[in-house]
């Protein structure tokens, strides 16, 4: 109604009556919607700071759950208010920044039952008979669309991480929360909150596995039991220390710094030209170096036109990047790409990690991007049972682990134990020989993520 209102304004000159009587209400009946959810908003952001989380949970469903019980409250008011107005949309809108507003501060003060204790209030619900009310009749039914919704799943992310053993996708929630943080249409809370959950998990993460990989090979490991943060079990170890190995003149970062410095006072046809020539640079396998030169040089040709003759600019290597990770994960953002399918499936699993890593490295901003496309590939095979989707969770245990080496504040070093055989030097079979030894960086700045996109 409001959109075909404005349309029949704006093509006309001069609106009827009928039309600005129309318009004058609508902008009330919209004035009296923010009015009421500020007050909801502003109790909540009051109480949040004096209560316990307990306490203002009950306050919480009085207001939304059952919408009685506090006399003379203006949030209940206000809610009734809502109700009344039968907009489903804005209830919802309403009581998602509600739990946002609760979650974000419960995070800040490390409140954590608390969080668990507001999901736990959805999970239990169960709707009761008819009231006799249609008011809170509408209520119960809203409150089941709302769980069946994709913002309750939204929500429920925040607590898998004490759920990872119920479904596969759990082990990748800092990627499911990207596109929370991402959406500029979800309320700021919502935002802050996922972007914190996210990077709290990476860090966790981080910790884990640098404590994993120097505990492991101890004497200590083996009458202890140590978290592996990995679902790779004891190849994680070999895994890490090749990763680490390359290092020296052609470690992916003196590749990347020098990609980038070489690429400064170009045009722009011609970045596009070397970028596919940076990604399959070293790589073993030269089917895969083949399939990828393909499929993007075709669609890279065609991509910002207009700017070929131009210099490049970082936010045209910005926009750039983040559509080759479109490219090689998901065009459309709803479903895996074919090429993506196709390179795990055929087992390339490592080449297209050291891909991504290498887009990273030149443009460290496109990484959220490539988490929530990372997102649009769970969301798709989560309803698929886990040893059907072992591919995918192969793919993303190894960007993991990769993505904490090359990206993360703790650097990884090899060193050579007195025993090693020196004739197997060069050999995989060496690196049983050598010992892996993590530290902190000092001078390593904290990811910005300021320029998501």
């Amino acid at each position: 109604m409001t959109q075909s209102l404005l349309l029949e304004i704006f093509d006309n000159a001069r609106p009827t009556a009928a039309q600005t009587k129309a318009l004058i209400q609508l902008e009330k009946a919209q004035q009296n919607i923010q009015y009421n959810q500020s007050i909801i908003y502003e109790y909540l952001l009051y109480s949040v700071k004096i209560k316990e989380p307990d306490e203002i949970l009950q306050e919480f469903k009085k207001i939304f759950i059952y919408s009685g019980g506090i006399r003379y409250s203006k949030a209940l008011i206000a809610i009734s208010e809502l109700l009344l107005g039968n907009d489903e949309l804005e209830f919802r809108n309403t009581l998602k920044r509600s739990c946002y507003i609760l979650l974000n501060n419960w995070y800040a003060t490390r409140q954590y039952q608390g969080i668990n204790a507001l999901i736990k209030i959805f999970i239990e619900y169960k709707i009761g008979e008819k009231t006799g009310s249609p008011t809170l009749d509408r209520l119960q039914k809203w409150i089941v669309n709302f769980i069946n919704s994709k913002d309750y799943q939204e929500l429920n992310l925040f607590v898998a991480k004490y759920n990872v053993r119920s479904h596969w996708k759990n082990r990748f929630t800092s990627y499911l929360l990207v596109p929370q943080y991402v959406d500029l249409n979800n309320p700021v809370e919502q935002r802050s909150a996922a972007k914190i959950f996210s990077q709290q998990l990476k860090d966790q993460f981080k910790f884990e596995l640098a404590m994993y990989t120097a505990r492991s090979q101890s004497a200590v490991a083996n009458n202890h039991r140590i978290k592996n943060p990995t679902g790779l079990g004891d190849e994680v170890l070999p895994l890490v220390k090749a990763i680490v190995l390359r290092r020296g003149a052609f470690s992916y970062t003196n590749l990347a710094h020098i990609f980038v410095k070489q690429n400064q006072n170009i045009t722009y046809k011609y970045f596009k030209k070397n970028l596919i020539k940076y990604l399959i640079f070293d790589v073993e396998n030269e089917n895969f170096a083949k399939v990828v030169s393909k499929n993007l040089a075709g669609k890279l040709e065609r991509i910002y036109e207009n700017y070929d003759e131009e210099s490049l600019e970082n936010s045209l290597r910005f926009r750039t990047c983040n559509r080759v990770i479109e490219y090689l994960i998901t065009n459309n953002k709803k479903e895996p790409s074919e090429l993506f399918i196709l390179l795990l499936t055929q087992g390339h699993v490592l080449n297209l990690v050291v891909v991504l890593v290498k887009l990273v490295l030149i443009c460290k901003n496109v990484r959220a991007h490539l988490e929530a496309c990372l997102a649009v590939a769970i969301q798709y095979y989560e309803k698929y049972p886990e040893d059907e989707c072992q591919w995918l969770i192969n793919f993303l245990e190894i960007l993991n682990v990769t993505l904490a080496i090359y990206t993360e504040d703790v650097e990884y070093n090899l060193v050579q134990m007195p025993n090693a055989n020196a004739a197997e030097k060069n050999s995989c079979l060496a690196l049983d020989g050598y010992r892996i030894f993590s530290q902190f960086k000092e001078d390593k700045k904290a990811e910005n993520y300021e320029d998501w996109s």
